[in-house]
């Protein structure tokens, strides 16, 4: 009695065991068949109208960006095209102003020399006496010079230097024997330089020897041809 209550003990453990596997597989099967559905499921493929409607939001967002920098590059360039405008008005009136009233100073300077020849004038006329008014014009014309020189204007002397015609303009030769050829001799009129620019050539006479104007005349055989030969004296009686 003993040895089959334990073998029915036995039986019934080993059927309780062979249950609980079978359950425990039939499990992990159905896990693995979720999973598997799970898997093999496919994504949802994405929204066409959703992707063009953020492109376009994107695209207009660009665009009211790009309208807004356009504003801004343009009210810069008619800001900078008011300034370039009123600054060439400015530059011109400048100008206008130069050409009008650029010699205001100079002019001024020259006042005294005309007032001191008004002087000398005047008094000659009041008094008769004229002999003081060599001293008069030669005061007044020292005035003159030192008032063109404050200027920028002075001249310059060519007697007895080289002929240059960058400063010399000639009138004509001197016969000067006791010169070297080519010197100035005399000056008509002095030169003027403004600063370092030539203003007014000097007018001078260009020293040569006096044999380059004695030429003497060739026979009348030597004539050039298509030339008449001088007549030579004529025999008398």
């Amino acid at each position: 009695m003993s040895s089959e209550t334990g073998k029915f003990s036995t039986d019934i453990a080993d059927e309780l065991i062979s249950a609980a596997v079978e359950s425990v597989e039939k499990t992990r099967q159905e896990a693995e068949g979720t999973e598997l559905a799970v898997e093999s499921t496919p994504a949802a493929e994405p929204d066409p109208v959703a992707e063009v409607r953020t492109r376009l939001e994107a695209s207009e967002s660009a665009v009211r960006e790009l309208e807004g920098q356009l504003k801004e590059s343009r009210e810069a360039t008619l800001r900078a095209l008011a300034d370039l405008d009123n600054a060439r008005k400015r530059a011109q009136r400048d100008r206008e102003e130069v050409v009008r009233y650029g010699l205001e100073k100079s002019l001024k300077d020259l006042l005294p020399v005309v007032d001191n020849l008004d002087r000398a004038l005047d008094l000659g006329s009041r008094t008769g006496r004229w002999d003081g008014l060599e001293e008069g014009v030669r005061m007044t014309r020292k005035l003159l010079e030192d008032t063109l020189a404050r200027q920028g204007l002075k001249a310059f002397s060519a007697l007895g230097q080289p002929f240059d015609p960058h400063l010399h303009e000639a009138m004509g030769h001197d016969d000067r024997p006791d010169l070297t050829p080519g010197t100035v001799s005399s000056e008509v009129l002095r030169g003027y330089r403004l600063h370092d620019r030539l203003v007014r050539p000097a007018l001078v006479m260009v020293a040569r020897p006096a044999a380059a104007v004695a030429e003497t005349p060739p026979p009348a055989s030597e004539a050039e041809p298509g030339l008449p030969a001088e007549p030579g004296p004529t025999e008398e009686g």
